[in-house]
């Protein structure tokens, strides 16, 4: 089955033809690939505690763009909490997209992730071969992600969607999808 996508872009009319089923299998592919990405990171980390990100937030993040929020992190309390943050949060979006729950959500905190990362990591040097980098594939793919609401095929999103709690708070489909 082929839908075919009419719309404006940029002023213009913009016309193409979807394979409906590659496109979900496309969907679920990246969803799980994302989200094993990210859950393999946040686990290896788990693995290896102690977890310190105070390299990041302390050492390579001083000078950058975002210096001056995230080294507020890089030592005391704020470092603790970054400590186990970072690893939860990993496997929180990792869970999110493997399973298809609140995909909107998670993706969002994974393209948040890879922000910081990109701009971080790109200011001290990643950038030295381009732009683009691995963190800005990342990034675009969440956002490809939860644009496309990929939670919804085969994903407990779909089920979420139809709840009566969703239905009857409807900024809640913002997190599901």
């Amino acid at each position: 089955m082929t839908s075919n996508v009419e719309t404006q872009l940029l002023g213009r009319e913009v016309s193409f033809s979807i394979s409906e089923p590659w496109l979900a299998y496309w969907l679920v592919i990246m969803r799980l690939g994302v989200g094993w990405w990210m859950l393999h990171a946040g686990l290896d980390k788990f693995l290896a505690w102690p977890f310190n990100a105070g390299w990041f937030v302390g050492g390579a993040a001083q000078g950058t763009s975002l210096g001056p929020i995230v080294t507020l992190f890089a030592d005391g309390a704020l470092l603790a909490f970054v400590n186990v943050a970072i690893p939860v949060g990993q496997v929180l979006i990792g869970l999110g997209l493997v399973l298809g729950a609140l995909t909107r959500l998670a993706s969002f905190f994974g393209a948040f992730l890879m922000a910081f990362f990109y701009f971080i990591n790109g200011e001290t040097g990643g950038w030295s071969h381009g732009v683009i980098t691995g963190e800005l594939l990342g990034l675009l793919i969440f956002a490809m992600i939860a644009t496309l609401g990929a939670g919804r095929v085969l994903g407990v999103d779909a089920y979420l969607a139809k709840s009566d709690l969703v239905r009857n708070n409807p900024r809640l489909r913002y997190l599901v999808g």
